[in-house]
């Protein structure tokens, strides 16, 4: 099982969209993981509301990438600008590294927003990553 650390600032919208999706649609080929930089501390409300759309109950955790020091990871995908800058030079360890910008859905406050880019992070991520598997 390979595993995939998706990598954004707050850790509470794109990157937890990504990990939950991965971890429903993949889940015999991935485990993905998410953090951030500058965390949250909480899963955005909208971001829940657009999985379970999607049949997707997510029951994730908003937290900083420091808790994964030392964890290996096949891949690290950063899913915002910010985080690709900041990203710590010990996940220089992961077998590889990609940056995949997705918008930033926070504060809209709009849930077609989020189904917006919880649709644009399905088809390119699970996609991506089931061409690497």
């Amino acid at each position: 099982m390979k595993k995939v650390l998706f990598l954004c600032t707050g850790n509470s919208c794109r990157s937890q969209l990504a990990e939950a999706i991965v971890n429903y649609r993949l889940s015999d080929q991935w485990s993905a993981f998410s953090a951030g930089s500058h965390p949250e501390g909480y899963v955005h409300p909208l971001a829940i509301a657009a999985l379970r759309e999607i049949g997707i109950e997510h029951k994730g955790e908003s937290k900083h990438f420091d808790v994964f020091k030392g964890t290996h990871f096949d891949l690290v995908i950063t899913v915002c600008d910010n985080a690709a800058k900041a990203c710590p030079t010990w996940l220089g360890s992961a077998g590889n590294r990609v940056h995949m910008p997705f918008s930033d859905p926070f504060s809209s406050n709009d849930l077609a927003t989020y189904r917006k880019v919880r649709d644009e992070i399905e088809a390119q991520v699970v996609g991506y990553l089931s061409q690497l598997a």
